[in-house]
Parts: C-alpha cells; structure tokens; sequence
C-alpha cells in the first residue's frame, strides 16, 4: 500500500483517481481548496468510498503545503490544482500566475526539502504549444485536419506560451522538468488534450465536453430553451481522452517513473478520437434524436484550430493507450450529466 496526495483532488480528475486508489485500499490524501463548481460534491462522493484525509487550501500558501508534505511524506503527488480557465486568467492574470506558477513551485520546494523521494507528476496543458503556427491545416466541411500529422502533434513541437494561461501553465511545466535535472526530483509533465466524464461540473469556459452535453440534454427536454453560443466556426479539434484512461495514464506513470522521469507527455485520446465541435454536436443530435440550436460568436482570443496529442512516448515509455472509444465516452458522460 501506497500514500498518494492529490493535489486539486476534489476537481473532476483528482475525484476520479482518488476513486480508483480509495477502491484499490491505497492510502489517499486530498488537498484542495474547494473553490470550484463541484468539488465539495465530490469530497461527499469520496467520503463514500471511505475516509480520505482531507486538507483544505490552497498550493499559493507556501507554509501550509510545505507543513502537509513534511508531515505526510507521501509516496506519489498527483498535482492536479491549478486555475484552468482561459477567461479567468485574463481577467486576473495574478490570480492565474500565483495558483499555477506559484503554487506549483511552492509544492516543488516542498518535496525538495522534506520528501525528495516522492513522485510528482504534473498535469500541465496542450495550450504550452501555442497556436501551433507551423502546422499546416486543411479546413473540411465539419473540422480542421493538419494532414503533415496523421498521428497528432509530439512533444518535439515547438513551444510558445500565449494568453495568461499558456504562460502560467507552461512555466509550472518547465519548472517540473528543470526539477528533475537541477535537483534530481521524480518529475513528469503531462500535456493533456480534453479530458472529459462523470465527476466533471463543466461551466461555459471550461469542459466543454460536459458543458454541450447539458446544452443538448436540456434542449432536448426543452426545445424553446434558449440557443447555446460556440466561439469560432466550430470545426475546432480536439481529441477527447475519457477519464478512466486518463486514471490509467497517471497510475501507470507513477509507476514506471525510473524511466519516464524529467519528460513532458502529450496525453490525449489519439487521432482515432478527435472531435470538432461539429462534430461532437453531429453525434449529440443523433444520439439523441434532436436538433440542435446554438449560435456562433468570435473566436476565443488565442483559441487553437487543431490540437491533437500523439501518445507514442508515453505508449513506449509505459505500455499505456486509449481503451473509451470517443462514442462509447459521451454515452457515459450524457448518461451521469442525466442523473446529476
């Protein structure tokens, strides 16, 4: 038996890997400040699966996380906290920077003084890689493809930090890897693609997956309501990696870190499940017999056309691939957004 700490682990992919650990009767420390949508459902729900010890703060508050860590000594740190909304962070850059920058180093520091054999694996974003401007992309009738990258977008791509967010994620990204060389820490990033599922309490700027599936529940039971907005033309791509393989990739990770250690993972659910919005919106129609009714806005400031992760290091480096089709994924998401 292990001790894991989560870091944001009442958010929607914290809950879910505490879920696992807690079923596994694995040891789980929770630390999180339960200011987003959810999350105090989600402690609930945890509690349910037993007695999870629970902190409640906040990364930014160097001598609280660095207290928690040099008391639990935890084997594993899952750092999933952070600010992950794109409006936010230009709204309140300051906020952005000292939850992700902040926060971040503040937990680096505190492994590094008081347990520096723990395991840290960060959950960073696709959004280090900017507007990926070197790709090249082919509009289609329902999405963007980039056909010099069958496969999805490697880690070799160069990167290039845009809006607060993009800043603020890829400087926690690249402190986690300096870490690794500069003081020898068990660190790896993940840049992750979408992830999407049940626990996720999707809002209007974040986890758009969830957040169309209630526009389409709702005008389903309700025709008249009122039509959803989109940013952009919506051929948009992402690839979507259900939250059951996401648990997967973070505990085959944590183990198998003597090889994977002080490397960033592009983690996602693969070029056989990409989704544009159309796309998604194609499938939500025919899955449950409607039509939907949205209207387009601007684009969203810095917004990517086409990002999807190609998995073939963290596949070598772990064994580790996609299993939730893209179809059979939104069925069980539309199936636990129905039952909230």
């Amino acid at each position: 038996m292990k001790k894991y700490l989560i870091t944001g682990g009442c958010g929607f992919v914290g809950s879910n890997i505490a879920a696992r650990l807690l079923n596994q009767g694995q040891k789980v420390v929770l630390f999180d400040n339960l200011s987003r949508t959810g999350s105090q459902d989600n402690l609930t729900w945890l509690q349910s699966f037993g007695e999870p010890f629970f902190y409640q703060g906040d990364t930014s508050d160097d001598v609280h996380i660095s207290q928690v860590i040099k008391t639990e000594k935890p084997e594993v740190i899952f750092h999933l906290a952070g600010q992950v909304a794109m409006t936010t962070s230009v709204a309140n850059p300051m906020r952005d920077f000292k939850t992700n920058v902040e926060g971040s180093v503040n937990l680096l520091e505190a492994v590094r003084f008081h347990s520096p054999d723990t395991v840290l694996l960060y959950s960073s974003s696709n959004k280090v890689y900017g507007a990926l401007a070197g790709v090249r992309l082919v509009e289609r009738e329902l999405r963007y493809e980039a056909p010099d990258f069958p496969e999805g977008i490697a880690e070799d791509a160069p990167l290039d930090f845009r809006t607060p967010y993009g800043c603020s994620k890829g400087a926690a990204d690249q402190y986690f890897l300096e870490y690794a060389r500069t003081y020898g820490l068990k660190t790896a990033v993940f840049r992750h693609s979408t992830i999407y599922g049940g626990r996720q309490h999707s809002t209007y700027d974040q986890g758009w997956v969830g957040w169309f599936c209630r526009q389409a529940l709702d005008q389903q039971k309700n025709p008249a309501t009122s039509p959803f907005t989109i940013s952009g033309d919506g051929k948009q791509v992402r690839d979507l990696l259900y939250v059951d393989d996401a648990v997967e990739c973070y505990l085959a990770a944590a183990e198998k870190i003597d090889k994977i250690a002080g490397q960033p993972f592009n983690i996602g659910g693969g070029a056989e499940n990409s989704s544009s919005l159309l796309e998604l919106f194609d499938l939500l129609e025919r899955k449950l017999g409607i039509r939907l009714n949205y209207v387009r806005r601007e684009w969203r400031h810095e917004d990517q056309r086409f990002f999807v992760a190609d998995n073939a290091r963290m596949r070598s480096s772990t064994g580790w691939s996609p299993i939730v089709s893209r179809e059979a994924g939104v069925a069980r998401i539309l199936e636990w957004v129905k039952g909230r």
